[in-house]
């Protein structure tokens, strides 16, 4: 899953990304603050993308698949 912040400047470096998530059917979704992906990233700094990742053991996992089917509803 890929989460993208919708304030990034300049916004091109980011509008490859939907694309290439659409082809490899990857969820994305875009968030309105670049300050406040970075601070859920657990980073003092501004993030422009991240990527969530899981593994069978993770304990998120039943987090992650939640918001997984979540973005997966909000696209059309």
């Amino acid at each position: 899953m890929i989460v993208m912040a919708a304030d990034a400047e300049p916004l091109e470096i980011l509008l490859h990304l939907p694309l290439l998530c659409e082809d490899k059917n990857v969820p994305y979704v875009f968030v309105r603050s670049k300050t406040a992906l970075g601070r859920a990233c657990g980073v003092a700094r501004s993030v422009m993308a991240c990527a969530i990742l899981s593994n069978e053991g993770s304990q998120l996992k039943p987090q992650i698949t939640i918001m997984h089917q979540e973005i997966e509803k909000l696209l059309v």
